[in-house]
Formats: structure tokens, sequence, C-alpha cells
């Protein structure tokens, strides 16, 4: 006959721990869902992000700036030095067909003038100190022998020095490409964040920066302008006429123009050429205070000095602001402003 047993049932404890876990799963799926809205950032917390992406993509356009101006001068003094060498060894070479010739010519007398063989010594200098007496050598053929070992010593001097400048070239270009990464790398970090915004929310930021542009040209006092020395002006009114010119870092223009590539396409315009990054324009003349600036001046802003613009009068400055955005006029107290350079 078959057994007919009720089945077990779970015990309290069970059923009490299954219980508690159910609603703590249900608790924190609601907490999830309802925290899910609030992960996405505001637009003014993506634009803070994204300014502050921008103004650490300008910190490395400097620095990938000064690397490829280095390279650029490297360059040049390499290709200087082996012009000098290239020159240097067809003048040795011709000391040596020389002096060949006349070795030549006293072993077909039947006699090698001294000096000859103090030529074709395995140590020049060492036969000299072991003469016994310069008598032996007239005035000409020490002459020519000097001048050999002055152009070997020279060449040698130049290749080593060609050698070191390579060196030195192949690091610049390893900067010059860790920088140019880490240019690329935010302003693709900053893109990713303006994408995550909406439609609306991109063309609202877009009408406040239009609206602060307009407000900052509409302060801009030309009156000014005449007041500035003629360089400073000249400057000043080739860079007004690239307002609207987008920035792309490295440009030096003219269709495009980072901030300090702007400035010095600004003043070589005016027949004043400055140096090529922020930093070393900070150094391109005197200090001011911001009391003290004229229209045409140069502009120095952020600790390290790595943005730069020129002053447009009435406390506005002209300049390329940052990736995303073209050359315009903007307050100066926006940044914050170290000191006034002027030319």
């Amino acid at each position: 006959m078959a057994s007919h047993r009720r089945p077990k049932q779970p015990s309290r404890a069970r059923v009490t721990v299954l219980t508690t876990a159910a609603a703590a799963a249900v608790a924190i799926s609601s907490q999830a869902a309802n925290a899910a809205p609030s992960e996405k950032p505001s637009k003014d917390e993506v634009k803070a992000k994204v300014d502050k992406l921008y103004e650490e993509a300008e910190q490395a356009t400097e620095k990938y700036n000064g690397a490829k101006e280095k390279q650029e001068k490297l360059q040049k003094e390499i290709s200087t030095i082996q012009d000098n060498v290239a020159r240097g060894q067809e003048d040795l070479n011709e000391l040596r067909d020389s002096m060949g010739l006349a070795a030549a010519s006293q072993y077909r007398t039947g006699s090698i003038d001294s000096s000859i063989q103090l030529f074709l010594s395995s140590d020049p200098d060492d036969y000299l100190d072991k003469a016994s007496t310069m008598d032996q050598l007239s005035a000409q053929q020490v002459e020519s022998l000097k001048k050999v070992q002055e152009k070997q010593r020279e060449l040698a001097q130049q290749r080593a020095e060609a050698a070191e400048k390579l060196k030195d070239l192949s690091s610049t270009r390893t900067e010059l490409g860790k920088k140019k990464s880490e240019v690329q790398s935010k302003l693709g970090e900053a893109q990713k964040l303006l994408n995550s915004l909406t439609a609306a929310e991109k063309a609202a930021l877009a009408a406040a920066e239009d609206r602060a542009s307009r407000s900052a040209a509409d302060r801009v006092d030309l009156g000014n302008v005449g007041s500035a020395s003629g360089r400073a002006q000249a400057a000043f009114q080739a860079a007004q006429s690239q307002i609207g010119k987008p920035y792309v870092y490295g440009a030096t223009g003219t269709a495009s123009y980072d901030c300090s590539g702007l400035t010095s396409w600004a003043y070589a315009q005016a027949g004043v050429g400055i140096p090529r990054t922020s930093q070393a324009q900070a150094n391109a003349g005197t200090h001011l205070s911001m009391s003290e600036l004229k229209v045409g001046d140069l502009v120095i802003f952020y600790g390290d000095l790595h943005h730069v613009g020129l002053y447009a009068g009435n406390g506005q400055v002209l300049h390329a602001p940052r990736s995303g955005t073209v050359v315009r006029y903007e307050s100066i107290n926006n940044m914050p402003f170290q000191f006034g350079v002027r030319v």
C-alpha cells in the first residue's frame, strides 16, 4: 500500500531570509530605476566639464607647439651642420690631395720630405714630438699640416654635434607625438560629452556663447586703437581681419588659428617677429598691469601662461579661445588674467 506523506514545509527561518532578500532586491531595483534619470549630467555640468577638457587640451597644445618649434629649429641646425661637414670634407680632401702630389713628386726625385713623412705618419703629433728639429720643415709645409689637423678636429667636432642634435630631434619627435595624442584625447572626451546633450541643450549653449561674444564686441572701444603704438595697432587690425576664423590646435593661419598662432601671425603682419608659444610670448616685452594695457598689447592668462590674446580696449580681448569656437572678442574677466606684454 502506497505511503502518503505531507511534503516538507520550509522552515520559518528560511522563509524569512528569502522574503528579506526579495524585498531588498525590489528596493535596490526601485532605487536604481529612480536614480537612473539623475545620472545624466545637466547641461551646465556638461559645459563645465567640457570647458575644463578644452583648457587641458589647450595646455597640451602649447606644449605641442613648443615641441614642433624645437623640431623645426633642430632640423635647420642639423642641415646647416651637415652642409658644413660636407664642405669641410671637400677642403680636407683638397689639402690631402695637394700633399699627396707633393709626396709623389718627392718620391720620383728619390727623397721624401720630412713634412710628408709627418703627414703619412699614423700619429702626426707623436712624429712632431720626436722630430729632432723643426728646421727640417719649411714654414709652408708646417702650415699645410696644421690646416689638415685643424680641419680633422673641426670635422670630428661637427659630426659629434650633429649626432647629439639628431638624438635630441628623435626625443623631440617622440614628445611631439605624445602631446598630439594628448590633445586629440582631450578633444575626443569633450566631443563625447557634447554628444550626450540634446539638440535643444546644444542650441542653448551655442546661443549663450553667441550672446556673450556679441556683448563683448559691443563693448570694444575701437576709439582707443589710435592710442596704441604703430606696431601694436597694425597687429590688432590684422587680428580683427581674422574674426570668425575657427580655432584649430597647432594652426597659425590664415584658414584657422590657435591662441598663440593668432597673436604671432598678427604681429608678423606688423613686421614684428614674436615667439610661437604663449609661454614664450609672455617674455616678448615689458610686463603690464591690467590698468596699463593699450589696444594691441598681448594679454597672458592662467598660472602656467598657456593662453594669450590681444587687448581690444574697455576690458575686452580679441583671441582664438578654444576648439569649437572662432576668433572673437571676449571679456578679459572670463579667464584668470596674469599680466599684459607690450612688445
